[in-house]
């Protein structure tokens, strides 16, 4: 089977996976906090996106991998780290600013992974990502499931009651 093949069935895999443990056993704990209380443990989730920097040290991956994919997925991603952060902190001193730039961060960290998976099945030599294989397979879905959880959150939840 070949290596994109094999990546794309691990995305879908990861996604339903993440999606059911989200649906039945997290987002139902969630959904019964205050709106900042629920965000925060998604957010500190995110704060681990550095790791995204991988894609840049030479070792790491088989062969350097093509800056076209490897550079704005290792920015994009530790950008959003630090956006999440921000957002983390944001929350716990309770400024007004919090929830739209948790917006900000959500948008910004789902389009990064979203381009970042679009361009590693584009510039990547037929999937080849050395040790960083791990990242799209198992760490992507689960971005991808909490970014959606928090724009659930963010949706959902009436401000006034829910972060009182």
């Amino acid at each position: 089977m070949p290596v994109n093949i094999i990546l794309l069935l691990s995305i879908v895999m990861g996604l339903t996976i993440y999606g059911l443990i989200a649906k039945w056993y997290v987002m139902p704990v969630l959904l019964a906090l205050p709106r900042a209380r629920a965000l925060m443990p998604l957010l500190l989730f995110h704060c681990f996106r550095f790791i995204g920097l991988a894609f840049l040290i030479p070792g790491v991956t088989a062969q350097p991998l093509d800056p076209r994919f490897a550079n704005p997925a290792a920015y994009g991603d530790l950008l959003a780290a630090l956006l999440a952060l921000m957002c983390v902190l944001a929350l716990r001193r309770g400024w007004r600013t919090a929830i739209p730039l948790v917006w900000v961060f959500n948008v910004e960290g789902t389009l990064d992974l979203l381009n970042a998976v679009t361009q590693g099945l584009r510039y990547t030599e037929g999937g080849n990502l050395g040790a960083t294989f791990f990242i799209p397979q198992v760490v992507v879905p689960a971005l991808l499931v909490t970014h959606a959880m928090v724009f659930i959150i963010l949706l959902r939840r009436d401000s006034k009651k829910s972060d009182a």
